[in-house]
């Protein structure tokens, strides 16, 4: 089996606004390498919008439809200073949100043997009832909470390893032991969130890195913190947050993170999911703001994937 690619030009469509760091020309960077003839062997397939059943799973029906009420027909409406929607924007999401839910389906079914999701907007910071840091919908707790009602699964994980604490998806997993939620991520920085002592009900793993930190410390904290507690878990569906803004070219943080160290990071994950999970793991872009960086990262990623 091949590894799964999901996208979709709705993707585009959101527009964020002149200078907003995540803009569809991240899309753009990523289809340009992926593109490349050595990813030729990926299965390719749009992403479908995602059923609003789905949906309510994590995002409560009234926050649902207020956000689809504040999709302005023209221009531009900001949900916070961070966050913006225009009129592409609802189709975007359910875009993201349903590839995600497909590449479970995919992975779950033996159509692919992984699957990774380049599609937007991001959504680790989404909480149940609050869109923000860029993020509306929250397609990583989507997913696995699909995985659970559709498959079966009873113990589903999600690890995140964007610059940026996934405060969102902690928050959603907070009080579910059926749930793992494993992230390294700077400290101090956006949204405050992710120190080592939140730990949930034993579900949560935070392991900060400082400003500054570089491959060595990040191999460290999943070696020594993240995976121990991930394989203890013993998931049956490994979810992947896949932030790419820890590279030591994004503008947005201060890791000095390299294409090898995400290459190194994916490739574990892959042997543990080998493990605990016959393999089953699915990979959605969170964040990455250096198209450059972004492209080259994407691209050992899913190179890793096609290999595992």
């Amino acid at each position: 089996m091949a590894t799964l690619l999901l996208t979709h030009a709705d993707c585009l469509e959101h527009e964020t606004g002149l200078g907003h760091p995540e803009r569809p020309d991240r899309l753009r960077a990523i289809d340009k390498v992926l593109s490349h003839e050595r990813f030729a062997a990926l299965l390719r397939e749009d992403a479908p919008e995602a059923d609003l059943e789905a949906v309510h799973r994590v995002h409560p029906e009234p926050y649902v439809a207020a956000l689809r009420e504040a999709i302005p027909e023209e221009g531009l409406v900001r949900l916070d200073p961070d966050t913006a929607v225009s009129p592409g924007s609802w189709k975007a999401a359910l875009r993201a949100a349903g590839g995600a839910v497909r590449a479970v389906d995919a992975v779950m079914g033996g159509e692919a043997r992984n699957a990774f999701c380049a599609l937007r907007p991001p959504g680790h910071h989404a909480e149940a009832a609050r869109a923000m840091g860029f993020c509306l919908l929250n397609n990583v707790a989507i997913a696995a909470f699909h995985a659970r009602k559709a498959h079966g699964c009873e113990r589903v994980a999600v690890v995140d390893f964007d610059v940026h604490h996934g405060n969102g998806t902690q928050a959603i997993f907070w009080t579910r032991a059926d749930l793992f939620y494993g992230s390294s991520h700077q400290m101090p920085l956006f949204p405050g969130t992710g120190s080592a002592e939140e730990t949930g009900v034993g579900n949560i793993v935070n392991a900060p890195l400082a400003s500054g930190d570089a491959g060595e410390a990040f191999r460290r904290a999943w070696e020594g913190r993240i995976l121990p507690a991930l394989e203890a878990f013993a998931p049956e569906f490994l979810l992947v947050s896949a932030g790419f803004d820890g590279h030591r070219d994004d503008p947005l943080a201060g890791l000095n993170l390299v294409e090898a160290d995400f290459a190194w990071l994916t490739r574990a994950l892959a042997e543990l999911a080998a493990t605990c999970c016959h393999g089953r793991m699915v990979s959605v872009l969170e964040g990455g703001y250096d198209l450059a960086a972004l492209a080259k990262s994407v691209g050992v990623h899913v190179a890793a994937l096609m290999e595992a």
